[in-house]
């Protein structure tokens, strides 16, 4: 028999545990993510509390799974792949853009100084905020804006993470790539299998993209289509 405090919708924490580390076991390690602290981030951070408790125990599934407002908690795998592109280091200042449930700005705050992520959805913006502060994610900063626009006031960034499609790359996310820094964007439209990139500045400025494998999300959208 389950404890008294656990429903269905509430797996007890011991399975959630041993979900969570057969995902990083199956799903993430075993398709070539190797990165040691970004698989350590992946094993501490509880996925199945950045979902509704409704599909709570479907949170370690190989899948994205829908948040509300016509959008998705990215796959486990996708979420530590484009953490480990954009190589993590401790000193790092990261923009995410599009913050959804808060699971990807609370991995990349076990790696990095700060997080700053902007979310469109207003509700999406002040639920992740919220459940970010009551985990103890301190270092991570969520407003409501734009994505398109980034964050001016708190550029350059190490690291952007945009976990949401533009049909094209943001000129402003571009400029407000640091030097020596490292952008990760699913790029294409919505109805056709997108380009996850990988965007690097050099020190002297100049841009490159490699494409890195086709992915499906959904489309990062502007303020003016609201």
């Amino acid at each position: 028999m389950a404890p008294a405090d656990c429903t269905p919708e509430d797996p007890p924490q011991d399975a959630l545990q041993r979900a969570r580390q057969a995902m990083v076991a199956t799903q993430i390690a075993a398709r070539g993510v190797h990165d040691p602290r970004v698989l350590d981030a992946m094993r501490a951070v509880p996925r199945h509390e950045f979902v509704p408790a409704t599909i709570r125990e479907d949170a370690y599934a190989d899948s994205p799974l829908p948040i509300g407002h016509g959008q998705t908690i990215s796959q486990p795998y996708i979420v530590a792949l484009m953490t480990e592109l954009a190589r993590p280091s401790a000193s790092d200042r990261a923009l995410e853009v599009g913050t959804g449930s808060g699971y990807q700005a609370a991995v990349l705050s076990r790696l990095v100084a700060q997080v700053f992520s902007v979310e469109l959805v207003d509700p999406l913006a002040r639920s992740a905020s919220e459940a970010l502060r009551r985990l103890g994610y301190a270092n991570v900063t969520v407003r409501s804006g734009d994505g398109y626009l980034g964050w001016p006031d708190e550029a350059p960034f190490d690291i952007i993470l945009v976990t949401a499609a533009p049909e094209e790359v943001p000129p402003a996310l571009v400029a407000q790539l640091k030097a020596g820094g490292r952008m990760v964007v699913p790029v294409g439209r919505v109805w056709d299998v997108q380009d996850l990139q990988l965007i690097e500045k050099d020190a002297a400025g100049r841009v490159s993209t490699r494409s890195v494998i086709p992915v499906r999300f959904v489309p990062l959208v502007k303020k003016r289509d609201s």
